[in-house]
């Protein structure tokens, strides 16, 4: 099968060019001028319609093995084709932790058994992510990158450690920054709804310590370091400065942390996560972080429980929230439209700077979005089993209706 995209917008060479995109029988082809003549092509209108590089999220959890009860390898991977991804990275947190070579090839020969697009698999830094041993870094050829994520890394000479070690494989130590001896007990932003309402909170230093931390860590090692999932405004400054001083320093930071604030958190699980959602002068912070550059990605921390994990409020439900199926829609609809970030921008951070920083192999992987049509988030309509989400019933814009994977058309909405 072959389709012809006729007058869409094409993203070509960091811009947006009026063309028509030809898919399938595993080669694409883009024509900015006449189409030629074309026998056995099904001709689609690219009214509202933009193709861009298939998106990359480095930053996903697939809970198989050991949750599948949450999501499996299968549904996650096929969420995210659908949404227009074209790679995702699996974090280890998982049973069993990929800390050794066996342990991470369990998950790899399901992911070549089950994945619907590519799906990398990060290594463990410490046994178990306790902290206490380090993984099998060096043994672990098959890690796409490393990562005790779902847990900070406590000791000072732990990590130094672990970045030696990862430096030595050539790839990146992605680290999830939280000191457990701030947390308190606390399980949203300890801002202004959490002191109206009665809450425990969790400080923004138990983020922005370890992140000074690290940077200094990984300027002494040279370790290409990536930072998970920031949401603090002395987060950004402090990698800001880092890069100013060559730290071989990235980082992400989630479609809720850009869209959302601390007051508008509701009593439901759907709210909760780790990080949790921080104050506005941290919001604003975070989009400064976007349009200067210092923070590199967009990851959506997809993150599935099942629906009695998340159905007990804000203080006892399990902490994460599903994103592959609302990222970019959310994004388009509460940046681009609202002219915050442009749509070429936003195309950097989701597909382009986070397969170039992590070597996914996005080759000829492409995404057709309409962006015209209005629809309400359903999260019964997800095809991922995760269901929580803040974004409930929120009107976006932005629907997937293809994605080419390695010039092949895998997902089509007819």
């Amino acid at each position: 099968m072959r389709i012809l995209i006729d007058n869409a917008m094409i993203y070509d060479k960091g811009g947006f060019r009026r063309g028509s995109a030809l898919f399938g029988e595993g080669a694409t082809a883009f024509f900015y001028g006449e189409v030629p003549a074309l026998s056995g092509v099904r001709r689609v209108s690219g009214e509202n319609r933009i193709v861009i590089p298939a998106f990359t999220d480095v930053h996903t959890h697939l809970r198989e093995p050991g949750f599948s009860y949450k999501e499996t390898i299968k549904t996650g991977s096929r969420a995210a084709l659908e949404s227009g991804y074209g790679a995702i990275y699996a974090m280890p947190n998982l049973n069993p932790v990929p800390d050794s070579v066996e342990h991470l090839r369990q998950e790899t020969e399901i992911i070549r058994r089950d994945a619907a697009i590519p799906v990398y698999a990060y290594g463990a830094l410490t046994v178990g992510e306790k902290g206490e041993q380090l993984a099998d870094i060096l043994g672990m050829t098959e890690a796409a990158a490393f990562s005790d994520d779902g847990r900070g890394v406590q000791n000072r000479e732990m990590m130094r450690q672990a970045m030696l070690q990862v430096k030595a494989t050539g790839k990146i130590l992605a680290a999830h920054c939280e000191d457990n001896a701030l947390l308190r007990g606390g399980y949203i932003h300890d801002g202004a709804y959490a002191r109206l309402h009665g809450h425990k909170g969790i400080c923004s230093e138990s983020e922005w310590g370890p992140i000074a931390r690290d940077a200094e860590l990984a300027r002494q090692t040279g370790c290409p370091y990536h930072v998970c999932h920031i949401s603090t405004k002395e987060s950004v400054e402090i990698i800001r400065k880092a890069k100013a001083r060559g730290v071989d320093i990235t980082c992400e930071t989630g479609p809720h942390y850009l869209v959302l604030n601390d007051m508008q958190l509701e009593e439901d699980g759907r709210f909760k996560m780790n990080p949790p959602i921080r104050g506005e002068e941290d919001r604003q912070a975070l989009i400064e972080g976007l349009l200067d550059g210092t923070i590199d990605m967009i990851a959506t921390d997809h993150a599935p429980h099942s629906a009695e994990e998340k159905s007990r409020g804000l203080a006892k439900s399990a902490m994460g929230v599903v994103g592959l199926e609302t990222a970019f829609p959310i994004l388009y609809t509460e940046l681009v439209l609202k002219n915050i970030i442009s749509l070429e921008k936003l195309i950097a951070l989701m597909s382009v700077n986070p397969a170039r920083r992590f070597g996914a192999d996005t080759k000829d992987s492409w995404a057709v979005m309409d962006i015209g049509a209005a629809y309400a988030v359903d999260p019964e309509k997800f095809v991922s089993m995760g269901r929580a989400t803040p974004f409930t019933g929120r009107t976006v814009y932005g629907k997937c209706k293809m994605t080419v994977i390695h010039g092949k058309i895998l997902f089509l909405d007819e």
